[in-house]
């Protein structure tokens, strides 16, 4: 397999690296009280990771399968270790739940469709809405932040499934 610039990257290139530190980055949060300071350097430090990897990829041309299914993995676990934890501090409405499990089901839909995680641009908002919510928790803002993020959710998803299925449409 070849990147961008027709050479075949190493797996373990500097974004590899970075995308990689998410993993025990988000793990450790399991293991620290929620809302602490150390909650919030390793989450942020996830954070930061999530951001700069691709950036890094691109710049440096090792965009690749791997690193983007590296990404994917990692994503999901941080983003699991945060339900974990921040759901227990939410008293959320069973709509909301309901409307949280619907744009799951459909997130996950899109993955089996597409057989790729889609990053799109409406992805990225969402996701750094959701990455948001903890500050705002901590600032009593949950309320309005977990609507906003479930409705950007619900457009990235409706998005990402329409391109799911141009790419399905695409192989047949």
């Amino acid at each position: 397999m070849t990147n961008m610039n027709g050479k075949k990257p190493s797996l373990w290139n500097a974004a590899n690296i970075i995308t990689a530190t998410r993993f025990p980055l988000g793990i450790s949060l399991l293991f620290v009280p929620t809302f602490s300071i150390a909650f919030f350097i390793l989450y942020s430090l996830a954070g930061l990771s999530d951001m700069l990897d691709g950036y890094v990829a691109r710049k440096t041309g090792c965009v690749s399968s791997f690193g983007s299914n590296l990404d994917s993995f990692c994503d999901f676990v941080f983003v699991c270790v945060c339900l974990v934890k921040v759901i227990l501090h939410l008293l959320l409405p069973t709509w909301i739940i309901v409307w949280i499990v619907l744009i799951a089901i459909v997130k996950i839909l899109n993955v089996l469709l597409s057989l790729t995680s889609i990053h799109s641009v409406l992805n990225k908002i969402t996701g750094l809405v959701m990455f948001l919510l903890p500050f705002a928790m901590a600032l009593g803002f949950s309320d309005y932040v977990v609507f906003i993020v479930c409705l950007l959710s619900t457009v990235a998803a409706a998005n990402e499934f329409s391109i799911a299925l141009k790419i399905k449409k695409s192989r047949v």
